[in-house]
């Protein structure tokens, strides 16, 4: 299903950067949908010492086939607004990639979380 998901990032000198709305503390990590021009992401850490900003940059990176060393923080540490920077990606394919991350059928795309 094509969600048009050029409205999520922007590109910032020749990087992809993806807008977050991040949700803390939800049992699994999981894709949701969108929040307005965002995508929305539960993170199964609570919010306590960088812990569920460090679970979704490596979520984020394993959902989209990135290094975890190439997903970082640019914006919102502690806000549920986020503007996460994705090294490695191509911004020619960022579109389909931010695309595949959202639920196509209405169920959450999850990573189960140790």
């Amino acid at each position: 299903m094509i969600h048009n998901a050029e409205d999520l990032y922007d590109l910032v000198d020749g990087a992809v950067v993806l807008r977050v709305h991040a949700q803390p503390g939800g049992g699994r990590s999981a894709v949701t949908g969108r929040y307005g021009d965002a995508v929305k992401v539960k993170v199964a850490a609570p919010p306590v010492e960088g812990r569920a900003n460090a679970a979704l940059l490596a979520f984020l990176a394993k959902e989209l086939g990135l290094k975890p060393g190439d997903v970082t923080l640019v914006a919102g540490e502690s806000s549920r607004t986020k503007r996460v920077r994705l090294g490695g990606l191509d911004p020619d394919d960022a579109a389909a990639a931010i695309d595949r991350l959202l639920p196509s059928d209405g169920t959450s795309r999850r990573l189960n979380q140790r």
